[in-house]
């Protein structure tokens, strides 16, 4: 009836489920941080300031930026204080008018072009290559006085690294715009590649994601925000800061985008981080961005070609996570990829990520993170090639997988009928009597 990171693998690509310490749990309960309230007078509560201004320390260092501010409560959020930052930047130099384009790759998460509509910016789509990474050509031809900013996600929903992000950040750089970073793959980065260090302006970090605190049924999250120095004034207050007599909440910044969360950000998961962060240390950070890496290509490698195919640079490793293509067997035998998750459920294991990204047909997007062991990963690969060597094979196991999940509490549904406006149902008042 449930499942959860303490019950097995969760390998949600671009999601990033890895299990959360226990150790993160009981300190994140500590009954003087729990029982905080936000209306305190700062003196009285200068432990957890002095955690959060640390963290935002941590994190700037981590990223690469200057100054970081904890107030986002999520990733997608991180995204839209990003955006706005660019609007408040360019409005302040006078170009709001003409400088109202960015630049977003085909393979983008889905809440980047989002965000930047919401910000007010016309999306300017950046195709991929055949390798699967942004089109630099394509770039050369699309950048313009117009370019408000780029945002980008490396690595990239493929898991691939870009290659040419140096001259990508420099061909933005000298039109005039900003580089904005989507911080939901750093966890292939860690201790080895900051986003600061490749031309980025802007970074938000999925603490709920990269650095293991708890996520999920839509929150709790965190997306911080850092920046480089240029922009440190517009970033959402309150910021955490320090002076001769202690840590303080300031609300002061010049050019303020202003409040984006009530009081002062999620700081239950605020503080998961920052244990799980002191804890690993660079070193431990670094060996994070390892490990994830390679459980991702052990995982890929063991994984039948024929069944699942792998789209762009066949040859490139990937990152900490990889998309692979179920089109063989919806092409061999009619079995799609929605029918190859779901029976995965049967099995008692978790779903991967599917139809994202958008540019892979019948997309199954796989990321196993760190902190799954061999025998996780073994048992995973072997379920995935059971369940396509049937759907090839057996006739009868055939309809049983388009049928799936089988063995749980609520079958196949109708997907079309359950979110179509005329039979969905919204308030448990209008459920029909049986």
């Amino acid at each position: 009836m449930n499942f959860g990171v303490d019950c097995g693998m969760f390998p949600l690509g671009s999601c990033t489920m890895k299990y959360n310490p226990k150790v993160s749990e009981r300190l994140g309960r500590n009954r003087g941080l729990i029982n905080a309230h936000p209306h305190q007078p700062e003196e009285s509560v200068q432990g957890l300031l002095e955690i959060l201004y640390n963290l935002s320390q941590m994190l700037a260092e981590i990223t690469g930026t200057d100054k970081v501010s904890l107030a986002p409560a999520a990733g997608a959020q991180g995204e839209f204080v990003g955006a706005l930052i660019m609007r408040a930047y360019i409005r302040d130099k006078g170009e709001l008018e003409t400088r109202d384009e960015m630049l977003v790759p085909d393979s983008a998460h889905g809440t980047n072009p989002a965000s930047a509509a919401m910000a007010g910016f016309k999306v300017v789509k950046v195709p991929s290559n055949r390798e699967g990474q942004v089109d630099i050509e394509s770039v050369k031809e699309k950048v313009s006085e117009r370019t408000a900013g780029m945002m980008l996600t490396v690595p990239n929903t493929l898991g691939l690294f870009e290659r040419n992000i140096i001259e990508i950040t420099r061909l933005v750089h000298d039109a005039g715009g900003l580089m904005y970073y989507d911080g939901a793959n750093m966890n292939a980065l860690l201790g080895r590649v900051r986003a600061g260090d490749m031309g980025f302006d802007i970074v938000h970090i999925n603490v709920h994601k990269t650095f293991s605190t708890p996520h999920g049924g839509g929150g709790p999250g965190a997306g911080p925000v850092g920046v480089v120095s240029k922009l440190a004034d517009y970033l959402p207050i309150p910021t955490v800061e320090r002076r001769s007599r202690g840590y303080y909440l300031n609300y002061v910044l010049a050019k303020s985008i202003g409040r984006v969360k009530g009081f002062h950000g999620n700081i239950g998961v605020l503080l998961r981080a920052y244990v799980y962060i002191s804890m690993l240390g660079s070193g431990g950070l670094k060996k994070v961005s390892e490990q994830s890496v390679l459980a991702s290509n052990y995982l890929l490698k063991q994984l039948d070609q024929n069944a699942y195919s792998l789209p762009y640079a066949e040859s490139t490793p990937r990152k900490h996570e990889f998309v692979v293509s179920c089109q063989p067997l919806k092409d061999k035998a009619g079995v799609r990829t929605m029918e190859i998750a779901k029976s995965l459920l049967d099995e008692g294991v978790h779903a991967p990520t599917t139809y994202f990204p958008l540019i892979v047909d019948e997309a199954l997007m796989v990321e196993p993170t760190e902190t799954e062991p061999f025998e996780n990963l073994d048992q995973y690969a072997n379920i995935l090639n059971q369940t396509a060597r049937a759907a090839l094979t057996d006739p009868v196991a055939r309809l049983r997988i388009t049928n799936a999940p089988n063995n749980t509490a609520v079958s196949k549904l109708d997907e079309v009928k359950a979110s179509h406006p005329a039979t969905l149902v919204l308030n448990w008042r209008k459920i029909p009597k049986l």
